[in-house]
């Protein structure tokens, strides 16, 4: 997938990755009376206004689960985690076209803008899921030594997003319908993916439909240690694997063989 050269430059670029991923944070919130707590707001908004309507108004419950917290906590563990698959993807799509000027002026490994993307999508989650970790903490809701399953989770959720963005990055340099649809098609998924609903309200002859569903399985398996504190069904995970790897395999080709296309169309 990743050729030793890749890595070498990569390495060899490794302080213009760092600088750009901190004068992105510095630039988004040094200036900003609030600074990353606006990070924090808008997700947080997003919990509130979920959680006041399925829990208060619709009196929605997570089935075998009485815990009044649960609810929330299923909230948080699929919105938070959702929301840094759903940035890298959308910063992924449009990588190529917001860094024409930097390309085009510039030489530097172009494979450098997926790390950057993901970086700065990780600092972002980072903040608010740090905050979300104490709540579980405080609240005696921590699901213990389990939580560390999430590594390898958040590891593919992170391969498939990043494939997906430099999959449609690429292409939307050359049709620029691409990003519109990706991003229609983003809201779309979001409600078929079982994240402000449990997958068992489900009438049964929808959930073979889920395994086509790759974030579902990811979703869920956050959902599984951090609501339940037990391991989730790696078997699951298996399509999700596949396709991540599918993507990843396919957003290097196409860069490779584009790559000098797309500095004359930018």
């Amino acid at each position: 997938m990743i050729s030793p050269l890749m890595l070498r430059g990569l390495w060899a670029y490794r302080g213009f990755v760092l600088g750009s991923v901190k004068r992105e944070f510095q630039s988004k919130y040094v200036n900003a009376m609030l600074g990353a707590v606006w990070s924090v707001l808008s997700p947080l908004a997003m919990i509130l206004v979920y959680t006041v309507i399925f829990s208060e108004v619709m009196r929605a419950k997570l089935p075998g689960n009485d815990s009044g917290a649960a609810y929330s906590i299923y909230l948080c563990a699929g919105i938070l985690t959702w929301g840094l698959f759903a940035e890298i993807v959308a910063r992924g799509q449009n990588m190529f076209l917001e860094q024409a000027n930097l390309i085009k002026k510039i030489s530097f490994p172009r494979i450098c803008l997926p790390i950057i993307v993901v970086m700065n999508a990780l600092v972002n989650f980072g903040v608010i899921f740090g905050l979300f970790l104490l709540y579980l903490i405080v609240s005696g809701n921590f699901p213990g030594m389990v939580f560390f399953a999430m590594i390898p989770v958040l590891l593919l959720q992170i391969l498939l997003a990043i494939g997906l963005g430099m999959v449609s990055g690429i292409l939307n340099v050359f049709f620029r319908d691409v990003g519109q649809f990706v991003t229609i098609a983003m809201q779309f998924w979001f409600w078929l993916t079982p994240i402000v609903y449990p997958a068992s309200i489900l009438p049964e002859e929808v959930h073979p439909v889920l395994i086509y569903n790759p974030m579902a399985a990811v979703v869920g398996a956050h959902q599984a240690i951090l609501v339940e504190g037990r391991l989730p069904d790696w078997n699951s995970l298996i399509p999700a694997a596949l396709l991540a790897l599918l993507l990843c395999i396919l957003g290097l080709r196409l860069f490779r063989k584009r790559s000098g296309e797309m500095v004359d169309e930018l």
